[in-house]
């Protein structure tokens, strides 16, 4: 089995689009809810983890004049969304860099980052992190958020109990057999996952911890504007001074 990064899923790239769709239930509803919460105004927007770029693609589309800057550990998953863009002719108003979030959260220079930012997102990528972890990278988002920004976070969530694990696992199952397939055939085509900078396999952490941790370092108002059995999106707004 071919090792990969966390956060890659599948050993081959051309099956992520495909095969994320049938893993994890109203995955595009997840995403259109991100760029729901986005003011259409934004300028400048960070994406942390852009895979893909299926969520790049989307800001673009509903925020005609941000930039947004993409980050991304993996060479390949860049080169796939760079391609995406490129095709879409969003190619300039696109920037990804080849880095590690985590070493972000724990370095503000790490990225050359000079100016603040209008909001922030991210989908499957920060459950990769330890607790600890998250709460540095949720410090320094907010850090990096202009006065009233945005963050809003696409994940996976830690069943707060076994009963609910076991009926979230049951969805899961229906869902792939309701797009033709099954979750056996799906993790079939899934790579072995190895530790990777500041990743590793799924640090899941309750959809409570993830408000309390957010209320932490600042956001005013925290909120969860979609949450589908053991998938959320979660977020919310830096203080207006």
């Amino acid at each position: 089995m071919q090792h990969i990064y966390p956060g890659e899923v599948f050993a081959d790239t051309a099956d992520f689009d495909i095969g994320i769709r049938q893993l994890l239930p109203r995955y595009d509803e997840m995403l259109s809810v991100i760029t729901h919460c986005l003011p259409s105004t934004s300028r400048r927007i960070l994406e942390l983890g852009c895979g893909t770029g299926e969520l790049s693609m989307r800001l673009l589309k509903c925020c005609p004049e941000a930039q947004v800057v993409a980050i991304d550990y993996s060479p390949r998953m860049l080169e796939f969304a760079l391609s995406k863009i490129t095709a879409a002719g969003y190619e300039q108003r696109w920037t990804c860099l080849e880095a590690d979030f985590g070493d972000w959260a724990n370095d503000p220079k790490e990225l050359g980052f000079h100016q603040k930012f209008d909001a922030c997102v991210s989908s499957l990528a920060i459950h990769h992190l330890k607790d600890e972890m998250k709460l540095k990278l949720f410090q320094r988002i907010s850090d990096s958020l202009c006065e009233g920004g945005c963050f809003w976070n696409a994940d996976p969530i830690l069943p707060e109990s076994p009963n609910l694990a076991e009926v979230y696992k049951s969805v899961r199952e229906e869902w792939a057999v309701q797009q033709g397939t099954t979750l056996a055939e799906i993790r079939a085509k899934i790579g072995a996952t190895s530790t990777y900078g500041h990743s590793s396999q799924d640090q899941l952490a309750t959809l409570d911890s993830h408000l309390q941790m957010l209320t932490k370092v600042g956001f005013e108002t925290v909120a969860v504007p979609w949450k589908y059995y053991g998938l959320a999106v979660l977020g919310g707004w830096t203080r207006c001074n």
